[in-house]
Formats: C-alpha cells, sequence, structure tokens
C-alpha cells in the first residue's frame, strides 16, 4: 500500500508519526518511508543510515534562441502561466513562472524555444536498520515543490516494487503539494491535534481527501491536550479514529532529542500496532475485493 500521512497545518505530527510508524512496520515487512515535504524534509533528523544513492533533479524550462525567431508571439498567447512574454524585439521567460508543460516549445513555429534543463532539488536515499529512507530536498531559490515531488514519487516507484509498503510524509496543509502527494495513495492517515486549531485544518483537510474519494482515518496527536471536540466531529462525520498518541513531556523530551519513541515508550508502540492492525484489514478486504 501507499500510504499518504497529512495534515490540515503544520506542527501536528506528521513527521513523528512517519518516521515511528516507518521504523515499527520494517519489524514485520519491507518498508520505504519518502519525505516529500521538499521544502523542509525532516525526517532525517529521526533516522541516521548510510547512504545508498545521491541524484540530482532536474526540471524543464523554455530557452529563447534569438537568431532564429520571428516574433510571432505565439507562445505568450499558448502559456497559461505568463512565463513567456513577448516584449518588443525580444522574449523574455521567467523561468520561476513555468510549469513545464511544453507548449510554448511544442507550438513555436520556428522552434526557438527549446526546452533546457535546470537543477531544482536533489534526492538522497538510505537504508537505516530495514527502512529504505527516501529525502527530497528542494534547492533554496526554487519556488515549485510540485515537480520535485511528482518526480521523487515515481523514482520510488521504479526502485521499489508494489508489494513494499510505501510511506509518504507529506507537506502541511491542503495547496498543490499536498495534492500531489495523496492523489498517488491507496490510503492517507490524517494527524490532528485536539485543539481549536486541529479541528479547524482537520475539516479542511477531510474536505480535501473526499474531494480526491481517497479513503482515511485520523490519528490524534498530544492526545489529552485540549478537549473533545476533534473526536466529536469525527464520531459525527463518521470518521474512524484509529490511534491516539498521548500527550507527555517524555515524548516531547525524545523529539527535541531526534529520537524515535516506541522503542522506550510502550503506550506509543501500542498505539502504532493498532495502526498496523488497522491497516493489515484494510489491505486484507482490498485483496479479497
Amino acid at each position: 500500500m501507499k500510504i499518504a500521512i497529512a495534515s490540515g497545518k503544520g506542527g501536528t505530527g506528521k513527521t513523528t508519526l512517519s518516521v515511528n510508524l516507518a521504523s515499527y512496520l520494517a519489524q514485520k515487512r519491507p518498508v520505504v518511508l519518502t519525505d516529500l515535504d521538499v521544502e523542509e524534509p525532516n525526517s532525517g533528523l529521526f533516522l541516521h543510515g548510510s547512504l545508498k544513492e545521491s541524484k540530482d533533479m532536474h526540471r524543464m524550462v523554455p530557452s529563447w534562441d534569438s537568431n532564429s525567431c520571428t516574433l510571432c508571439g505565439l507562445c505568450q498567447q499558448v502559456c497559461n502561466f505568463n512565463a513567456v512574454i513577448r516584449m518588443g524585439d525580444r522574449v523574455m521567460v521567467f523561468p520561476e513562472l513555468c510549469h513545464g508543460c511544453y507548449a510554448c516549445s511544442e507550438l513555436c513555429p520556428a522552434g526557438s524555444l527549446p526546452m533546457v534543463p535546470i537543477k531544482m532539488g536533489e534526492i538522497r536515499r538510505y537504508r537505516i536498520d530495514g527502512v529504505d529512507f527516501i529525502d527530497s530536498r528542494l534547492d533554496i531559490g526554487q519556488e515549485q515543490a510540485v515537480p520535485l515531488i511528482a518526480q521523487t514519487l515515481d523514482y520510488v516507484d521504479e526502485c521499489f516494487p508494489d508489494d513494499v509498503c510505501k510511506i509518504y510524509d507529506s507537506p502541511p496543509g491542503t495547496s498543490c503539494p499536498v495534492i500531489e502527494v495523496v492523489k498517488d495513495a491507496d490510503f492517507v492517515l490524517l494527524v490532528t491535534e485536539p485543539t481549536p486549531f486541529g479541528l479547524n485544518d482537520l475539516k479542511l483537510a477531510v474536505e480535501t481527501v473526499r474531494g480526491l474519494n481517497k479513503p482515511f482515518a485520523v490519528v490524534i496527536n498530544r492526545e489529552g491536550l485540549g478537549n473533545a471536540d476533534v473526536r466529536s466531529y469525527c464520531e459525527a462525520e463518521k470518521i474512524d479514529i484509529i490511534a491516539g498518541i498521548p500527550n507527555r513531556r517524555e515524548i516531547a523530551e525524545m523529539y527535541s532529542r531526534g529520537e524515535l519513541l516506541y522503542q522506550d515508550l510502550p503506550e506509543v508502540a501500542r498505539e502504532l500496532e493498532k495502526i498496523y492492525a488497522f491497516l493489515q484489514k484494510l489491505a486484507e478486504e482490498v485483496r479479497a475485493e
């Protein structure tokens, strides 16, 4: 299964759940964890292993050839993102706005806008105690996360067979980077916290995954903090809450040191086992169909 771990806001505990769940499941079956919060990946703070591969990633943008250009202006007409503009006797290309759709390049009658690669980030692959870990990182100054996320997902599919459990540590929020991750997933775990902010952003996340027609369930982090509104909302919406990680000082201290939780805290291990049992049952139901 491809499992996306997402939330409507940052700081709810996506990475906490991702790294601990991946390490826990690796004791039972092959697992690959991919950090797709490419603008600020931090799963690597908790997983330390040997580097197996490092790969530069590129996206394609047009480059103007002034010698062959007839200044017809068609490129400007077909670009939906204002990345190519004719200004007097020249054509200006804005790589930051380009979405790599190839329209300007393919439709240019003079062939004056060949697509060229520019580096946008890096993928690094590690092996840590039975977990294959993929760290995908956008270069400083690059503004578009989606192309790197899409290429990273392709890389994971190319490198690992379908019978490997693939866990995606998603970006926060409900914008385009999250959509790119979730649309490729078989199941979504929404992490929230029992606070008014957590509930507000959980509702946004629920609306998003329902719009994508993806099956999902909720994990409550910092259980015992705040109030019971999140549980009341999930009950009213018939949303499964499959685990609750307790609100404990020891957890915060271990997190701040970059340590995994379940190995030393039995109550966390029990919650991870609940998630594993839920996913195992779900996989069996899918196979039965």
